[in-house]
């Protein structure tokens, strides 16, 4: 068995694979009969991530679902997420929005943290949606761009908005990591000149389903914040932007007024 350990992680390190040791436990861990277990290697050899392969990626408390040609939900997002719960008020039926929701991994962690939220999930991708449905059992999805898919009772009644939109500038699109740019969707990434096209739009649109002292919350880059924060304030929002530990990703936070 350790011999076996031992050439998958030499195979899975000599492709480039920096958490080599990691991965090789992870594929081992899926008990593959050793068919499936080569095509596994095989798949990882060529470069495909290795939660597309396995079917999932452990995303804080919640292991989610995904697969080939969806965009992998990242551990920076966490910040997000905690962000989201934060913002919720302990009140019953309070009513959680995910845009940009990809496999709806903000969703996911509010509907498990937070009681009684009701919590709603938007994704444009179909092939996206498939696994949010799986991974947002008690919640609602819906297929549609940005928030425009949202029933119209929830116009004017949304608590929190929280999002990762596209947010990587089109000139920076090419210096991605190679498993990013060739096995998740390019729109996934796409975020215009400044990376901040899909970020106005939903800021824009989600004065009108915000309540009173509602709040959107976006993930961005830290370069970004100045002009995220411009904007928003210009459409009314109280906004600032918190830095995670990371110190790269911020969080657009952009409270709607009360009444």
């Amino acid at each position: 068995m350790h011999r076996r350990v031992s050439d998958l992680v030499a195979r899975l390190r000599a492709a480039g694979c920096v958490f080599a040791e990691d991965e090789a436990r992870i594929l081992l861990a899926e008990q593959y009969d050793a068919a499936a277990l080569e095509r596994a290697v095989a798949r990882r050899v060529d470069g495909e991530p290795l939660e597309h392969i396995v079917g999932w990626v452990d995303f804080g408390s919640c292991r989610l679902a995904v697969g080939p040609g969806v965009f992998i939900p990242r551990q920076r997002s966490l910040f997000l997420a905690s962000q989201a719960i934060s913002s919720l008020a302990a009140e019953p039926n309070e009513i959680f929005v995910e845009a940009y929701a990809g496999v709806a991994p903000i969703a996911a962690t509010v509907s498990r943290a937070v009681p009684g939220v009701r919590v709603h999930a938007v994704e444009r991708a179909e092939a996206a949606t498939q696994y949010a449905a799986v991974n947002l059992p008690n919640g609602q999805v819906h297929v549609g761009d940005c928030l425009r898919p949202l029933p119209a009772y929830l116009r004017g009644r949304v608590a929190v908005i929280a999002a990762v939109p596209p947010y990587v500038p089109d000139d920076a699109l090419d210096s991605m990591p190679a498993e990013a740019r060739e096995h998740e969707p390019r729109e996934t990434h796409r975020g215009g000149a400044d990376g901040l096209d899909d970020v106005r739009r939903l800021v824009g649109e989600a004065r009108d389903w915000l309540r009173p002292g509602g709040v959107v919350l976006v993930e961005l880059h830290r370069d970004q914040v100045p002009v995220a924060i411009s904007h928003a304030s210009n459409l009314g929002y109280e906004a600032s932007a918190p830095i995670g530990d990371d110190g790269q990703t911020a969080v657009l936070t952009a409270v709607a007024a009360s009444l």
